[in-house]
């Protein structure tokens, strides 16, 4: 089925201004999905901002069967469809299991098709709506020019919890640290989370916060009903142009540094550290291996190792590998193939997946997962869940984790105070104390 959207063009002088007040116009609706690249030059971007908000279908469900009941719904819809694949819909894919401790109570899988969507690039504003609201463009449109965006701040202090203690999380790195001595892990990724329950926020002022500190080229504002999502994500998980593939994760972090030669010392650090570009390397590995199960013979190629990007809080290594997909392989095929990324588990992924169950406390739910869209030709674009906070506004929880590679060269005390550097800006927006 084709659904049929109007298209109309808007030019937009002052977008930032533009961009806050739409931001604020869309919260309004039970469903909201908000990307902002924040202008981040990037090679593979689309669109420099984008909105999609109120829900005309959409599927919410949790791990069983969820890859086939997605692609049930996109090969059918064929529109523009918004939303997430969590982190343990690896259940679907492997044998595995998730029975951590859960207080955010997400869906395992939620897509809507918005009735309307508006879509920016440098200073054009396409707006696209479904065609039986179409009449409400102009009405829209006015509104959102005259929002008011001031919103009410948050004076109180959040008192978070840690759900692993420093001494805990130190005996369980130094047991992944075994697991890799024996043989059965090269690399695994390890997280933990930082909570407070019995708390009320207003995500929408804390999302702008986390946003302005951060600024990163695949930042999240996203609510279904109750639940929001706020995400300052520096990382692609995977995107499909065409019959292109391109995935770019992020291995190797380093602080910055206000000092402008300490920060430049820095950076040369981390590019030239063995450590972190082995982390950035098996993971690359991994990375083409998942491409190849779908890619057309020959095509999976690494186009960017181990390059060191800087963003506002941290300097961080990217690699970026790409593959050719042919027509007849789904677009939900070449998620399912390469799902959980590999940055956020390890390898061998289902070895390493079992072990993160085993040491972590927390299910990590929509942490370490995905936020993105399908388009209606089928291509997609979805980025990795971190650096991000989650709330659940019916029970009060809160809720970020933060997590590190953990290799044969793992220093326990080093990945505790690189989990520290990520969590900063979360603390941050959230003027929070920390309790162990």
């Amino acid at each position: 089925m084709r659904f049929v959207r109007t298209s109309l063009l808007k030019h937009i002088q002052n977008t930032n201004d533009f961009k806050t007040k739409l931001l604020h116009w869309a919260n309004q609706f039970r469903e909201v999905v908000v990307l902002d690249s924040n202008n981040y030059e990037q090679q593979y971007s689309n669109y420099d901002f984008v909105v999609a908000v109120e829900a005309f279908t959409s599927i919410q469900t949790d791990y069983q069967n969820a890859f086939d009941d997605l692609y049930q719904y996109q090969s059918v819809t064929k529109d523009w469809l918004f939303g997430y694949l969590s982190y343990d819909l690896k259940n679907d894919i492997e044998k595995l299991q998730s029975n951590n401790f859960d207080g955010l109570h997400f869906p395992d899988l939620f897509f809507f098709q918005p009735k309307k969507l508006f879509l920016f690039k440098e200073n054009v504003l396409e707006i696209q709506y479904l065609h039986f609201v179409d009449d409400e463009i102009e009405y829209d449109f006015n509104e959102i020019v005259s929002q008011k965006s001031k919103v009410k701040s948050q004076k109180s202090t959040i008192t978070i919890h840690q759900q692993i203690s420093k001494e805990k999380y130190l005996e369980k790195v130094q047991k992944m640290l075994d697991y890799i001595h024996r043989g059965d892990i090269y690399e695994a990724n390890f997280c933990m989370e930082f909570y407070a329950d019995e708390v009320k926020i207003n995500p929408l002022e804390i999302y702008q916060k986390l946003n302005e500190i951060s600024e990163p080229p695949f930042a999240v504002y996203f609510k279904n009903n109750k639940r929001y999502l706020l995400s300052a994500s520096p990382e692609r998980y995977l995107k499909k142009e065409g019959n292109k593939v391109i995935s770019q994760p992020i291995k190797g972090t380093a602080r910055r540094s206000f000092d402008l030669e300490q920060d430049e010392q820095l950076k040369i650090e981390l590019e030239q550290n063995e450590k972190e570009r082995s982390e950035n390397i098996m993971i690359v590995d991994l990375v083409r291996n998942d491409l190849s199960q779908t890619a057309s013979k020959g095509s999976v190629e690494v186009e960017e190792l181990c390059k060191v990007y800087t963003f506002k809080q941290v300097h961080q290594m990217i690699s970026t590998i790409a593959s050719n997909v042919e027509n007849s392989i789904s677009p939900i095929e070449v998620i399912r193939s390469t799902f959980p990324m590999g940055s956020m588990t390890g390898a061998p992924k289902i070895s390493a997946m079992k072990i993160i169950e085993e040491l972590e406390e927390t299910r990590r739910g929509l942490y370490s997962g995905a936020v993105g869209y399908f388009t209606p030709t089928g291509d997609f674009d979805f980025n990795v869940v971190i650096r991000s906070i989650l709330y659940n506004a019916e029970n009060k929880y809160v809720s970020f984790s933060v997590g590190s590679a953990i290799t044969s060269k793992s220093i326990p005390e080093n990945e505790y105070e690189e989990c520290l550097i990520k969590a900063k800006a979360m603390f941050e927006v959230l003027n929070s104390e920390i309790r162990s």
